[in-house]
């Protein structure tokens, strides 16, 4: 890791409230222990959530999940994004680690207008960047520099990352986070999400594995 690259934020955040409350995944049966964390003084006004499962260690496994309420509540099949959660509860509730969960829907333009992307998605054979460059948007709007202030408030500077997005790994190590390890999440492939899964490697270079062609 060039320590050059990584420039530690000025801290400003700062814990807000801890909560316990027991939580389990969609698919998993196992109960989990977690501590719900809220933050003051975060850089932008998402109510951004941290949910910490112990044991952590010196550089503790982290998901940086951005809110899907399609894919997490309702199990849509055009993205993978409920079975990156479940994924990451069951992973982080077995093993311990931080799950922080970012208010930032539809690569941060908004339900409604995730959904006016999904038409046009439908409609017109767009793919999914292509999509929120036609209502206006850039392609990804998320900014994971307030995944590194909620680290930082939570006393934490190194981790291990679960993640398959190499934008997250260069965002938190511009803003203070050293990436200790990366560990990828897993593959989520189906008949309907296939095209929006091949974008996001052709066009974001994300770590993903199709394997063979759905038939």
């Amino acid at each position: 890791m060039n320590e050059a690259l990584i420039t530690p934020i000025t801290l400003s955040a700062s814990v807000r409230t801890r909560v316990k409350i027991p939580i389990h995944s969609r698919t998993s049966k196992q109960r989990f222990e977690a501590e719900m964390v809220t933050f003051s003084g975060l850089s932008d006004i998402g109510e951004h959530l941290a949910i910490v499962f112990e044991p952590l260690n010196r550089s503790p496994y982290v998901r940086v999940h951005s809110e899907c309420l399609t894919g997490d509540v309702f199990g849509s099949e055009r993205c993978d994004c409920g079975e990156q959660l479940d994924e990451a509860i069951t992973m982080l509730g077995k093993l311990g680690g931080i799950l922080l969960y970012l208010r930032q829907e539809g690569r941060g333009i908004g339900l409604y207008n995730k959904l006016d992307a999904y038409h046009l998605q439908i409609s017109q054979g767009l793919d999914t960047f292509e999509a929120n460059q036609a209502i206006n948007f850039p392609e990804d709007m998320r900014d994971f520099r307030v995944a590194a202030e909620m680290l930082q408030a939570l006393g934490i500077f190194e981790v291990s990352l679960v993640t398959n997005n190499p934008d997250k790994i260069a965002q938190l190590e511009k803003n203070g986070i050293r990436i200790g390890n990366v560990i990828p999440t897993g593959v989520f492939v189906n008949n309907t999400n296939h095209s929006y899964l091949r974008t996001k490697i052709d066009k974001h270079h994300h770590t993903i594995n199709l394997g063979e062609e759905p038939q």
